[in-house]
C-alpha cells in the first residue's frame, strides 16, 4: 500500500500563478531580429554618443542611462537610476522606469503627429555583448516607453567589460567600456553646442541634477 499527499489547493494556485507571471514576461521582450526589424534608426556616431552618456554619467553595472536627442543627434535631456537587480527582468517594470525618468527630465510630444526626439537607452551590465533575455526586457521597455511619451524609439546600447555594443545593428567598440575611465566631457563631444536645458517648469532643475551625476 502507497501512502501519499496530495497537493493542497493553495499550492496548485501558486505554482499557476509562478507560471502565467513567467509567460508574461517572456512575452514583454523583444529579441534582436524583432528588434532589427521594427525600424529603429540607426545612430550616426554611436561612439559619440556612448562616449559622451558615459562621461556625463559614469554608470557602473546595473545603470541605466536613457537619453533624448534631437534631429542632429545632439543631447537634450538624460537621466540615469539603478536597476533593482533582486526583482526578475521585466518589460513592464522597465518601462514604467524609464517612463517616470523622461517624464522627469522632458516633456511629452504626444501632441505632435510624427516624433521628432528620439530616447536612446545604454545600460551597463556584467557579462559578455550577447544578449540576454534583461536585454530583451529592456528593448521592450524601451519601445513602450518611447511610445506613451511621444519620443521615436531609438538605439539600445549595452555597456560591459569587453566595451560597448549596439544590439541589433552589429556596431561596438572597446571602449568605453564598464571599467573605463571617463573622459573629459568637452573632449567627447567636440565641435557642438551645449546641449539645450529648457524643458518647462521644474524638469530644468532635474536635468541639471541627472546630467551632472
Amino acid at each position: 500500500m502507497t501512502f501519499g499527499f496530495a497537493p493542497s489547493a493553495a499550492t496548485s494556485t501558486s505554482a499557476s500563478s509562478v507560471s502565467v507571471d513567467s509567460v508574461n514576461r517572456l512575452a514583454r521582450m523583444l529579441e534582436p531580429a524583432e528588434w532589427a526589424s521594427a525600424g529603429i534608426p540607426l545612430l550616426r556616431s554611436p561612439r559619440e554618443v556612448v562616449s559622451g552618456l558615459h562621461s556625463r554619467h559614469r554608470p557602473a553595472p546595473a545603470t541605466a542611462v536613457v537619453a533624448v536627442l534631437d534631429h542632429e543627434e545632439r543631447l537634450i535631456a538624460s537621466a540615469s537610476f539603478a536597476r533593482r537587480t533582486t526583482v526578475p527582468a521585466d518589460g513592464w517594470e522597465f518601462r514604467n522606469a524609464l517612463l517616470a525618468q523622461l517624464r522627469r527630465v522632458i516633456p511629452h510630444d504626444l501632441r505632435r503627429r510624427t516624433p521628432v526626439r528620439t530616447a536612446v537607452l545604454l545600460y551597463c551590465r556584467d557579462g559578455d555583448e550577447r544578449w540576454t533575455e534583461e536585454d530583451g526586457a529592456w528593448m521592450w521597455g524601451l519601445r513602450d516607453a518611447c511610445t506613451l511619451h511621444g519620443l521615436r524609439c531609438g538605439a539600445y546600447i549595452t555597456l560591459t567589460r569587453g566595451g560597448w555594443q549596439v544590439l541589433g545593428e552589429g556596431r561596438g567598440g572597446r571602449r568605453p567600456s564598464s571599467l573605463s575611465e571617463p573622459t573629459l566631457l568637452a573632449d567627447t563631444v567636440p565641435d557642438r553646442p551645449a546641449a539645450p536645458t529648457r524643458t518647462g517648469g521644474g524638469a530644468a532643475e532635474a536635468l541639471r541634477r541627472t546630467a551632472a551625476r
